[in-house]
């Protein structure tokens, strides 16, 4: 199973993401995500967003979000760590459940 890690860019805030050749997708850190569309100044502060809404989002009945992969990737300390990851699919589906005014730009 070979893995491409990238960083990629949104109004200057990195987005980590990683190709998975073997089912030919790309996968994005959801922290990095959330800490994109609702302006959260720490990782941490962006963890915890992401817990209250996959909370939420299970009340709703909304598994496909929620129940997302873990994949390693690098963290800020430089060691790889597990973060939660969404394909492209279910970012879109989780954007949808963002209140934000960056959520069609960051679609697009």
């Amino acid at each position: 199973m070979k893995k491409e890690t990238s960083i990629q860019i949104f109004e200057q805030k990195q987005v980590r993401s990683i190709w998975d050749e073997d089912n030919e997708k790309w996968y994005f850190s959801i922290v990095d995500v959330i800490a994109v569309l609702t302006h959260q100044s720490t990782h941490q502060e962006s963890r915890n967003y992401w817990k209250v809404l996959k909370s939420r989002i299970l009340k709703e009945g909304n598994e496909t979000v929620a129940n997302c992969n873990r994949l390693k990737l690098e963290a800020e300390d430089g060691k790889m760590r597990f973060t939660d990851v969404a394909d492209t699919e279910q970012l879109f589906r989780l954007i949808q459940s963002v209140p934000s005014k960056k959520a069609e730009p960051f679609l697009r």
